[in-house]
C-alpha cells in the first residue's frame, strides 16, 4: 500500500506539463509541433533556449519535489526502505509525465524528470550521470543517445551502490530496487523506440544549443 501511495504521489507531480504549460501561455500546443513530444528537447527546438530550459526546470523539480515529499512524509516511519519509495516516488512522477492522463496521455519522455531522480536520491548517481550525457551531448550531439545511456548508467549505479550497502536496506528490498530501475530504463528504451531506430539507420536528429551551429 504504502509503494502504491508513493507512486500516486509521484504522478500527481508528474501531471504539471511544464513544455505544455509554456506552449499554451505562448498559444500552441508544442505537442503539435517539432517531434510531437512534449519534453525538453521539442521546446528546446520549437521554441529556443530559454523554453527549453525552462521545461527542463520544471520537469525536473517536480521530480525533487516529489522525491523530497516522500522522505518528508515517510523518513522517520518507513526509514529502512526510504530509498526505494524515494524511487517509486520518481517512477510514479516519469509515469505521470509520460502519460499524463488528461491530456490523452500523451507526455514526454520522462529524461528531465529522471534528471530530478538522481539529483534527490544519490549524489554519485547524480555526477555519473552529468558526465555520461554531456560528454555523451557534446561529443554526438544526440540528446536521444546521452539520455539512453545515462538509464544504463542508472541501472549499473544502482546495482553497484546497493550492492556496496549505499542504500542501507536488505537484499530483498535491494532487489526491488533494481527492479524498479530496470523498468525505468526499459521505460525510457521505449519512449525512444523511433530515436533508436534513427540512430541505427544514422537519420537521427542533431541538437545544437547555438543556432549558428544548426545545420539549415
Amino acid at each position: 500500500m504504502i509503494r502504491l501511495l508513493c507512486l500516486a504521489i509521484g504522478y500527481l507531480f508528474g501531471l504539471f506539463q511544464t513544455s505544455y504549460i509554456l506552449g499554451r501561455v505562448h498559444g500552441i500546443d508544442i505537442r503539435e509541433y517539432g517531434s510531437h513530444n512534449a519534453g525538453t528537447t521539442n521546446m528546446l527546438r520549437t521554441m529556443g533556449l530559454k523554453a527549453g530550459l525552462l521545461t527542463f526546470a520544471g520537469d525536473c523539480s517536480k521530480c525533487i519535489l516529489a522525491v523530497v515529499l516522500v522522505r518528508v512524509v515517510f523518513g522517520k516511519t518507513h526509514a529502512d526502505i526510504l530509498p526505494l519509495l524515494e524511487f517509486y516516488a520518481a517512477a510514479g512522477t516519469i509515469l505521470g509525465h509520460n502519460y499524463p492522463f488528461y491530456l490523452g496521455f500523451r507526455g514526454g519522455k520522462g529524461i528531465a524528470a529522471t534528471a530530478g531522480l538522481v539529483l534527490s536520491v544519490n549524489w554519485i548517481m547524480a555526477i555519473c550521470g552529468i558526465i555520461t550525457f554531456f560528454t555523451t551531448f557534446f561529443v554526438t550531439h544526440y540528446v536521444s543517445l546521452g539520455s539512453l545511456l545515462v538509464y544504463v548508467g542508472i541501472v549499473i549505479e544502482v546495482i553497484v551502490l546497493g550492492q556496496n550497502g549505499f542504500f542501507h536496506m536488505t537484499q530483498p528490498h535491494l532487489y526491488e530496487l533494481y527492479a524498479v530501475a530496470i523498468f525505468l530504463a526499459v521505460l525510457a528504451f521505449w519512449k525512444h523506440r523511433e530515436n533508436i531506430k534513427r540512430l541505427l539507420s544514422g537519420t537521427e536528429r542533431k541538437t545544437y544549443l547555438s543556432s549558428k551551429n544548426k545545420k539549415k
